[in-house]
């Protein structure tokens, strides 16, 4: 593939997220977008159960298995390196996009906050989730998270140097902001149904699981993510003060 191409392809892998995100919003949120998580069912309980288990897990497997190393030295290997990051955006937001297509409704409310208040506090929280999952990828380098760093570089022909592993901000409180952010998207509903507590509880059992092969990958990688991880929670701020962070302190990366 030539530079350009490369680049080209970066970016429209870059489109494909970006799109998807936005989309997440109101998919999740139930605004605006034609389809969302609590629309009408659509399906027999049963089948429509099968249908959303099985787009969640597709999702969980392409998500997880295409982050691990081995498959970055092995199926991706084909691949012109600067488009390894651009390949796995692009593959997760098809992932993505074929949940929002085949999501099958399943109908029944859990819980439905009347008060005024109680739902305005509810979507400031489901907000606020979203904010801070992308300003999360600023604080770590938005552009390289999603590939566009690396295709420009290569574009330029300049060598991509992979960026020290920090600290910023939300990361001196919790080793896992980004995931925190999601978990606020998912779980802050004034009216939680059947099929957003279906969607809530499997993807918050995914965050906790993938965070343990992260971590795996993290330590093996770089050793001094072992004291920051004694150091710092997990996903939930204890409330004390943030010890003092070492000069190349480790950090996930989603």
């Amino acid at each position: 593939m030539s530079r350009v191409l490369v680049f080209l392809y970066g970016v429209a892998s870059y489109c494909a997220f970006f799109v998807t995100y936005l989309y997440a919003v109101g998919f999740v949120g139930n605004l605006v977008v034609p389809k969302s998580l609590d629309g009408a069912p659509t399906a027999p309980f049963g089948v429509a159960l099968l249908i959303n288990l099985g787009l969640l897990s597709l999702f969980a497997v392409q998500h997880s298995v295409m982050a691990r190393p081995w498959f970055k030295r092995g199926v991706l290997k084909a691949l012109p390196q600067p488009a390894e990051r651009s390949t796995y955006v692009l593959a997760s937001s098809l992932a993505l996009m074929l949940l929002f297509w085949q999501w099958s409704p399943l109908g029944g409310v859990v819980w439905d906050i009347q008060n005024p208040t109680g739902r305005a506090v509810t979507y400031a929280l489901f907000g606020f989730g979203f904010l801070l999952v992308l300003v999360t990828t600023f604080l770590i380098n938005h552009f390289d998270l999603f590939g566009l760093r690396q295709v420009w570089l290569y574009l330029l022909g300049r060598e991509y140097k992979p960026l020290h592993f920090v600290t910023p901000g939300p990361y001196r409180l919790v080793r896992h902001p980004l995931y925190l952010g999601w978990l606020f998207a998912f779980w802050a509903a004034p009216t939680m149904t059947v099929t957003h507590l279906l969607f809530a509880v499997v993807t918050t059992a995914y965050i906790l699981v993938a965070i343990q092969f992260e971590e795996h990958d993290l330590i093996a990688e770089h050793p001094e993510y072992q004291e920051y991880k004694r150091r710092v929670p997990m996903i939930i701020p204890t409330g004390s003060k943030p010890e003092s962070e070492p000069a190349h302190a480790a950090r996930a990366r989603a």
